[in-house]
C-alpha cells in the first residue's frame, strides 16, 4: 500500500477533549498523540512515511470521495463512490471518554464496496514498532509503557509490521473497529461499545454548541464558518485542565522545505488569552472561566519568572529538541518536539494577561481568590520591565528589540489596572497605575512613531512596519482615525500586502531565521477588524470573505497561506487563525447592526 499523505488542507481534525487526531482525504489517520495532544505521536506519517505509522480504512479500487462534519459536532463524515457502490465512514474520538478511542464506522450505503485496511502503530514519533498478538478477536500492541487495543469484526493478518486485510461492506451493513489505548503495565482500557460511544458524542457537542451565542445581524454563512471555529478551539483546549493549545501539530512547515518548522502543541499566554476574549464574546463563560482557572495555576511563583507558554497542564520545561528520523512534511526538517521560546522574555505577555484576568471580571465571571495578588504582584514587576526590549510577539530568534506591540501591551496592562484600581475605591494605586500608563504612552509616541514614514514601526529606530501594529487602535492606544493610526494601516497596507493578505513582516533575516514565510491569516483577520473601525465596511466584508474561503473544506484553517498557490502552510488547525475568525466575525456583526466598535479590552 502507497502512502496517502496529501497537502495540509487534506486534513480533518477529531478529538476527545485530551488529544486530537488528523485524518486525510484519503482515509488515513496519518497524525495521533497519545495519551495528551502533546504526547509522543503513535501515527507520524503526517511527517514521514506509512511506515511511520498511520491508520487507512479506504475503497480498494478507484474511486472518489466527499466529507463533512456532522453538524455541530467534532464527527468526520467521509463518503466514498465506487463503480460498485457506496460507503460511508464516521471517524470520531468518544465524548466524554473514561477510555481514550478512535471509533471508525463504516457504513453500506449502496451496492458492495471493497475495502483496504491498512494499521502500523509506531511509538515514539515513528520509530518503535510495538509487539502485536492476537487475543481471540481483539490486537494488542505493546510499545514501553503504551498498550493498544483493536477490536475488529472483520479478519485481519500480520504483513510487514503492518496488520492489514481486506473487507467487503454491502448496503444497509456496518462495520465498528475501535482503538483505545491504556497503560502496558495496567490493567486493559475498558470496552468501548461504538454505538453508544457515537450516541454520547454527538450529545456532547451538541450541548456545546446550543450554549454559543451570536450577534443576530450575523450572516448565516459568517455564523456557520464562527460554529466551526469554535469546535475547533474547544477541540485543542485540554479538558482536564483547561488549557488550550495553539495547534494540534508539530513541525508542519512555514515554507516547504524549509527549517521555520515548531511545536506549537503548547499554551501560549498570549493565544489563549484571546481565545478566552473570544469565548466570552460569544457566550462560553464556562470554557472562559476554564482558561482563566488554569492560567492562576500555570503562572504562580515569582512574576520574574513567568513564561510565554506552558504545557497542557501548566508544565514549565519545554526542552526543544530534533527527531532526526522523520524527513519533515514534504521533506521539510529539521522535526522538532518542544519549544525554546518558552525561555523568551516577551514583554506583552504580561500585559495581556492582566488586561484578560481584567476582562473576564467585566464580563461577569467570579474573580479568582487570588486574581488581585497576582495583578498587583505582576504590575509591580511589569512597572520596571516595560523599558527592557524583548524578542516580541513574533518570537524573533535574533536580538531582542523594543518592539512597539509589546510596550503598547503594557500600556494596555497598566490602563487596565489603573480602572480596576478605580472601581476597587483605592485612589492612590489608581492614580500611580494611569502615571506609568500616561508614561508608556508618550514613549511609545515618541519613540515608536517614525515621521519620515509617516507611522509607527516594529521597533523603536526602525522603518519598517509590522501587522501587529494593526492592533493599536483594537485596544484604544489611539483613537482609530487618529492620522498615525490612518498612516501605520496605510504603510501596512503597502509594505506588507501579498496578493491582498498580510505578512507579519518583512523575513529580512533580522529575525535570526532563514527563509521566508507565508501570508499570516490572524494578521490579515486584524486588518477586517481595522477596516470596521475605519467604517470601510465594503473593504472588511470583502477582506473577510476571502479569508474565510482560506478554509479547507471542512472549515479548518492553518497558521499560514502561500499568498501565491494558496496552499496552507504551519501548524493545523491553528487556534490563532480561528481565534481571528470569531472576532472579525463578531466585530463586523456589530458593525452591521449599528452598535459601537468591538474593541479588545
Amino acid at each position: 500500500m502507497a502512502d496517502t499523505r496529501g497537502a495540509i488542507s487534506d486534513y480533518g481534525l477529531i478529538a476527545d477533549g485530551r488529544s486530537c487526531a488528523l485524518v486525510s482525504r484519503s482515509g488515513s489517520i496519518d497524525w495521533l498523540c497519545w495519551p495528551r495532544l502533546d504526547s509522543p505521536a503513535c501515527f507520524a506519517a503526517l511527517l514521514g512515511t506509512r511506515e511511520n505509522g498511520r491508520w487507512l480504512i479506504r475503497p480498494a479500487g478507484e474511486h472518489t470521495s466527499s466529507r463533512r462534519y456532522e453538524p455541530f459536532t467534532m464527527i468526520l463524515e467521509t463518503t466514498h463512490e465506487t463503480a460498485t457502490g457506496a460507503v460511508r465512514v464516521l471517524d470520531f474520538m468518544p465524548m466524554p471518554n473514561g477510555t481514550q478511542a478512535i471509533v471508525r464506522r463504516v457504513e453500506g450505503l449502496r451496492g458492495t464496496v471493497e475495502l483496504e485496511f491498512d494499521l502500523a502503530i509506531r511509538a515514539d514519533y515513528g520509530r518503535t514498532v510495538p509487539w502485536v498478538d492476537r487475543h481471540g478477536d481483539d490486537w494488542h500492541a505493546i510499545a514501553g509503557p503504551d498498550l493498544f487495543i483493536l477490536r475488529s469484526p472483520v479478519e485481519l493478518h500480520g504483513e510487514d509490521l503492518h496488520t492489514v486485510g481486506t473487507f467487503a461492506v454491502a448496503e444497509g451493513e456496518c462495520r465498528d473497529f475501535v482503538l483505545t489505548h491504556g497503560r502496558s503495565y495496567g490493567g486493559a482500557p475498558a470496552v468501548v461499545e461504538a454505538g453508544e460511544a457515537l450516541d454520547s458524542t454527538r450529545s456532547y457537542w451538541d450541548a456545546f454548541t446550543d450554549r454559543i451565542m451570536l450577534p443576530p445581524k450575523m450572516r448565516p454563512t459568517w455564523r456557520e464558518a464562527v460554529n466551526r471555529s469554535l469546535l475547533t478551539l474547544k477541540a485543542l483546549t485540554y479538558i482536564p485542565s483547561g488549557g488550550i493549545a495553539a495547534a494540534a501539530t508539530t513541525s508542519l512547515p512555514e515554507t516547504m522545505g524549509g527549517v521555520r518548522n515548531w511545536d506549537y502543541r503548547f499554551c501560549w499566554l498570549r493565544d489563549s488569552a484571546f481565545t478566552l476574549q473570544a469565548f466570552l464574546e460569544t457566550g462560553l463563560r464556562r470554557e472562559a472561566e476554564a482558561w482563566r482557572d488554569w492560567l492562576v495555576r500555570a503562572v504562580a511563583g515569582s512574576p520574574d519568572q513567568l513564561q510565554i507558554m506552558y504545557g497542557l497542564a501548566g508544565e514549565r520545561v519545554l526542552t526543544e529538541w530534533e527527531v532526526d528520523w522523520l524527513p519533515g512534511f514534504a521533506g521539510s526538517k529539521p522535526v522538532r518536539v518542544g519549544n525554546a521560546a518558552a525561555d523568551q522574555f516577551q514583554l506583552d505577555v504580561y500585559g495581556e494577561v492582566a488586561d484578560v484576568l481584567a476582562l473576564a471580571t467585566r464580563r461577569g465571571l467570579p474573580p479568582h481568590s487570588r486574581q488581585g495578588a497576582y495583578r498587583d504582584v505582576v504590575m509591580g514587576f511589569l512597572e520596571k520591565a516595560w523599558r527592557e526590549p524583548d524578542e516580541g510577539i513574533w518570537e524573533v530568534r535574533g536580538a531582542r528589540q523594543h518592539f512597539v506591540y509589546s510596550k503598547v501591551m503594557a500600556w494596555v496592562g497598566f490602563d487596565h489596572a489603573a480602572k480596576a484600581a478605580q472601581a476597587h475605591g483605592d485612589a492612590a494605586q489608581a492614580g500611580h497605575y494611569r502615571a506609568i500608563a500616561d508614561e508608556i504612552h508618550a514613549d511609545v509616541c515618541a519613540k515608536g512613531y517614525n515621521p519620515e514614514i509617516g507611522a509607527f514601526t516594529q521597533y523603536y529606530g526602525s522603518t519598517t512596519v509590522d501587522a501587529s501594529l494593526l492592533t493599536l487602535p483594537l485596544v484604544g492606544f489611539l483613537p482609530p482615525k487618529d492620522p498615525r493610526i490612518a498612516g501605520t494601516v496605510a504603510a501596512i497596507e503597502r509594505e506588507l500586502s501579498c496578493n491582498g493578505f498580510l505578512l507579519r513582516y518583512q523575513t529580512d533575516g533580522h529575525d535570526g531565521l532563514e527563509g521566508h514565510e507565508g501570508v499570516f491569516l490572524i494578521c490579515t483577520f486584524w486588518l477586517v477588524e481595522v477596516y470596521a473601525l475605519l467604517d470601510r465596511m465594503p473593504e472588511a466584508e470583502a477582506l473577510f470573505e476571502r479569508l474565510l474561503a482560506q478554509a479547507n473544506d471542512l472549515g479548518l484553517m492553518s497558521e499560514e497561506v502561500d499568498a501565491e498557490t494558496g496552499e496552507m502552510l504551519g501548524n493545523f488547525p491553528q487556534a490563532f487563525s480561528h481565534i481571528g475568525l470569531v472576532m472579525a466575525a463578531v466585530a463586523l456583526s456589530r458593525r452591521r447592526a449599528g452598535e459601537r466598535p468591538l474593541l479588545h479590552q
